[in-house]
């Protein structure tokens, strides 16, 4: 074990002038060599007695013991003095108790050095438990309270329930620690306080999940830090969780209380509190008990407790590392043991506790004694020399030999020998005791100049480095750094976010005219009417009721319907821009899916459970939409179809073909396109194809023209270059087909910008108006919103002002509000509007109940005041939004029984219901990538009357179901 001189640096840090003998330096480079040992590995650490050949040089022993503290204390070890000094005269004469008086101390960390030592003071808390029993079992009101009768008895089990009674009592008023001056309350309160910190990061972490701000997840953990720590302190009750202390799980796990304990249960569970407590209880009573009764077991108790206590505080696998930082072992000096002072007896128990446990601890123990009590470390022997025949290990080999190569060899014999002389049978010696016999001459004082100190390499430990405060604090900082800027990416990027988690099947996306709009489907707690920053006070109010509404209903599915439920997403535009704050469409849409859903559930035994999904103004992020309610279907494998897309885009072929690709089917109620049912099979649509308006407009067309020459006819249509939209591109094409097809001359089409979200239709209307040829019939292929301005400039053109003009336009106009039921918009004068509706609502009211269910239903309805032309219905997009949803519910619940995914896409070619807010829904004929027939649809006028107001009127029109297509005599406009 020893090593050559070079292995040692010869300096003497912290003032310390060096050992002044030979035996000195030797037994310094011994423990130095033992401590470079330590640094890889865990040694055993022998309890070194050092004594003289020669009684006279007792003194001298004791001096070299001070030097080796100094020179310990100056190389940063963690070091601990017992008060081996002689007895007072009224102290107990007995050595036991000596020896217990001089362990009890040192569960006081600063025993054991300042700071400066190593990495951190020491924690005692088994120490600390040992004392608190000690304590209160010598506690004078506990001595009318043992039991006297015998143990069995029926007496002697009541005596002993209240002897345990009060005896916890005290305990709890201790607090389970002992007996301390006023000065440690601080710190103790600190050490009851540090077990409820995962306790309120885990109350932080929990807030969390409900994805509240951050200082609500801050202010969480800390509330129930507090609260623990208030009920903690309730005078006269144990400490909370006391339990779950490492202290208290080692007192009731520990082999060596296995005697004291009576068959009583060891178990510890924190969902197991009261079976935990009576487990503690009823093992304290019995240590103290066995305390009680003295002798040995107290003091091996305290042995035990304290080596268990420094073993975890050299712990390597731990939170801190800490046994990697404390690269020193700690040392304990009994300046002068004897039988006296109870030094012999500690050092005993020390060889009795480590012989009976496995465990290594960490503890290197110096003492000196005197040389005529050095026998007394024999085991079996009192007095006198070791037995005849026995060798000793403090015998010398040779007077040649130097003392360091002796300290060598009797270390390397005691380690070898170590295991056979922990045998019951081996009675020579004590097996963890290294006797070291010093000579007189090697205990002469050298000349100062040859004093050495001899101290073992030393490199800050990687540990203390990479895992220190230091880094704890800047890993904490980086840590909350990053923490806070992802929350605020989370937060700038999803609509609902936490400090770290986020829901990520909705986002925040620009929304057009500046602001940003929630996107996605909520399929938890997000609420899109919450995030409106448009839209007027009435419809955003509405929107968030219906959200409301539909949530409860969804609840109320999940709770009593378990498995017996079918999913459908609603797609349709649930905010609004600054630029148009309309949430008419979204509104009227959301109103026909929360009642086919109410109307469902409440008569049919498979349920439906809705869940919107909002594609952002004029379905601007549908694109978006579409990926993240595919990726939620992956999640859920209730989900069946989708219901909307109502608005043809030029995304509108990459959002169908994502959602087929994820086996959804599709049924859209006013997306009137009629190139995505020749293109995907998964897409169904109430809307009558654009193809089939401007064929039925042909109709009021071809009365417009006439039997004289061919009239002039113009096709005016939104710019859509830099916006996504398609359908007015699609009107404009078959408009003009139309147009050509009847004979007009068409001149040259027109596109209108848009900015700011105004057409900039003047220029237009003057080019129109005062040209040559004027045409009498205009295909206006725009929006609804568009409509206002271009009569506005219509009407105060020369040109165009004293001339009849028709307009002809698509299903887009159905959302315009005349002034006839109270709307915003007009017609000018002299000028005609005809338009397509998708939705022929007064032939079918006589054959529905949609009416009857939607007083019953839609809270804010009266019965009796709905009808097919009240306001909300008259657009049909309710209805229509509706008969979708029924349609595929229809086919998701066929037989009354659920149906899959894939079942659902197959059974919609077989629905025919009847009865439905349109007329009957009947996909039978619908062909695999083909047009279907038997759309509901309608032609209407809009004029001036004499009065000065609009009067819109229906000029012909077929209930969905019907495939006979109109005739110019039953849509004359005569």
């Amino acid at each position: 074990m020893l090593g050559r001189d070079q292995m040692f640096p010869q300096d003497c840090p912290g003032g310390h002038q060096g050992m002044s003998t030979g035996a000195g330096i030797d037994v310094q480079r011994q423990l130095e060599s033992l401590i470079q040992d330590f640094r890889a590995g865990d040694p055993p650490m022998p309890v070194i007695v050092l004594h003289a050949e020669d009684a006279a040089d007792d003194d001298r022993v004791t001096e070299l013991v001070d030097e080796l503290r100094e020179g310990q204390q100056s190389h940063g070890t963690r070091l601990a003095v017992a008060p081996t000094e002689p007895p007072r005269d009224d102290a107990d004469p007995d050595p036991t108790a000596q020896a217990v008086r001089l362990l009890r101390d040192l569960g006081d960390s600063r025993k054991w050095g300042d700071r400066s030592a190593s990495y951190r003071p020491y924690s005692f808390p088994r120490l600390g438990l040992v004392r608190a029993l000690q304590d209160a079992t010598d506690d004078p009101e506990m001595d009318a309270h043992w039991p006297t009768a015998p143990a069995g008895t029926p007496d002697g089990n009541v005596q002993r329930e209240q002897a345990q009674t009060r005896l916890l009592r005290i305990l709890a008023r201790q607090r389970w620690r002992p007996v301390r001056p006023e000065r440690r309350n601080r710190q103790a309160l600190l050490n009851d306080v540090q077990q409820f910190l995962p306790a309120g990061v885990l109350g932080a972490l929990t807030s969390l999940l409900t994805r509240p701000e951050w200082y609500v997840a801050v202010l969480a953990g800390i509330g129930l830090m507090i609260l623990l720590a208030a009920l903690n302190h309730v005078p006269g009750r144990a400490p909370l969780f006391l339990w779950l202390r490492r202290e208290s799980r080692w007192f009731l796990t520990t082999t060596f209380l296995q005697s004291a304990a009576r068959r009583q249960s060891t178990s510890v569970r924190l969902l197991r509190p009261v079976r935990s407590w009576r487990a503690i209880a009823a093992r304290a009573y019995d240590v103290a008990e066995a305390m009680r009764e003295g002798g040995v077991f107290p003091l091996q108790l305290y042995v035990l407790a304290l080596f268990e206590d420094l073993r975890d505080n050299h712990r390597r696998v731990s939170w801190d590392l800490r046994g990697l930082k404390r690269t020193r072992p700690p040392v304990l000096i009994l300046r002068q043991v004897s039988r006296e002072n109870g030094g012999i007896e500690l050092i005993r128990a020390v060889s009795d506790v480590r012989s009976r446990r496995s465990e290594l601890d960490p503890l290197l123990i110096v003492a000196g004694v005197a040389a005529h009590d050095a026998p007394l470390l024999d085991r079996g022997t009192d007095t006198g020399a070791p037995p005849s025949g026995v060798t000793s290990r403090s015998q010398p080999l040779s007077r040649p030999a130097r003392l360091q190569q002796r300290l060598r060899h009797w270390y390397d014999e005691w380690a070898g020998n170590l295991r056979a002389d922990q045998s019951p049978s081996r009675t020579n010696s004590l097996p963890w005791v290294l006797r070291i016999a010093l000579p007189h001459e090697e205990l002469l004082q050298l000349r100062q100049a040859d004093w050495r100190c001899v101290r073992a390499r030393h490199r800050p430990p990687v540990a203390r480095i990479v895992w220190s405060a230091y880094s704890l604090a800047l890993v904490l900082a980086l840590a909350a750094t990053v923490g806070v800027v992802h929350a605020r990416d989370l937060h700038r990027t999803y609509c609902s976010a936490g400090l770290l988690t986020a829901d990520r099947d909705t986002e925040l996306r620009p929304a057009p005219g500046g602001g940003t709009e929630c996107v996605g489907i909520s399929a938890g707690g997000v609420r899109f009417g919450s995030h409106l920053e448009g839209g007027s006070d009435s419809e955003g109010g509405r929107l968030r009721e219906l959200e409301k509404l539909v949530h409860a209903e969804n609840a109320k599915v999940l709770r009593g319907n378990p498995r017996a439920y079918v999913t459908v997403v609603y797609a349709g535009p649930l905010s609004s821009a600054t630029v148009d704050p309309s949430l008419v469409k979204g509104a009227e849409e959301l109103a026909g899916v929360y009642l086919a859903q109410r109307v469902v559930n409440e008569n049919y035994r498979v349920k439906l459970r809705v869940l919107l999904a909002n594609g952002g103004a004029d379905m601007g992020h549908q694109r978006f939409t579409a990926d993240a309610i595919a990726r939620y279907a992956d999640r859920d494998p209730s989900v069946v179809g989708v219901v909307g897309f109502g608005r043809d885009l030029q995304s509108s072929p990459a959002v169908t073909r994502r959602l087929q690709e994820a086996g959804l089917p599709v049924v859209s109620g006013t997306n009137s396109a009629t190139y995505l049912p020749k293109d995907f099979s998964n897409w169904l649509s109430l809307a009558a194809p654009d193809e089939h308006q401007a064929e039925a407009l042909g109709l009021v067309a071809r009365q417009l023209r006439g039997k004289g020459d061919a009239p002039y006819a113009l096709v005016l249509a939104r710019d859509t270059k830099a916006s996504q939209d398609r359908y007015t591109s699609e009107q404009a094409y078959y408009g003009g087909e139309m147009l050509r097809k009847e004979g007009f001359r068409l001149l040259p089409s027109r596109t209108y910008r848009v900015a700011h979200g105004k057409p900039e239709l003047r220029l237009h209307a003057e080019s129109i108006c005062r040209g040559e040829d004027v045409p009498s019939v205009i295909y206006f292929a725009g929006r609804v919103e568009d409509i206002g301005p271009l009569m506005t400039q219509l009407g105060v053109e020369p040109g165009c002002a004293n001339r009849q003009i028709s307009i002809l336009t698509g299903d887009d106009l159905s959302k315009a509000k005349f002034s006839g039921v109270g709307g915003r918009d007009g017609v000018a004068p002299r000028i005609t509007l005809y338009h397509a509706a998708l939705a022929e609502l007064r032939e079918a009211a006589s054959g529905t109940a949609f009416y009857q269910d939607a007083a019953q239903h839609l809270p804010w309805l009266e019965p009796g005041g709905v009808t097919y032309d009240a306001p909300g219905f008259a657009s049909g997009q309710t209805a229509l939004a509706h008969d979708a949803t029924r349609a595929l519910y229809w086919a998701a619940s066929l037989g009354d029984v659920r149906q899959s995914r894939a079942a659902t896409w197959v059974n919609l070619r077989v629905v025919k219901l009847e009865g439905m807010a349109t007329g009957t829904i009947d996909f039978t004929d619908a062909p695999l990538f083909g047009e279907r027939h038997g759309h509901s649809i309608v032609l209407a006028r809009v004029r001036r009357t004499p009065e000065g107001l609009s009067q819109a009127e229906v000029l012909c029109s077929r209930p969905a179901g019907v495939s006979k297509p109109l005739d110019v005599k039953q849509c004359s406009i005569e």
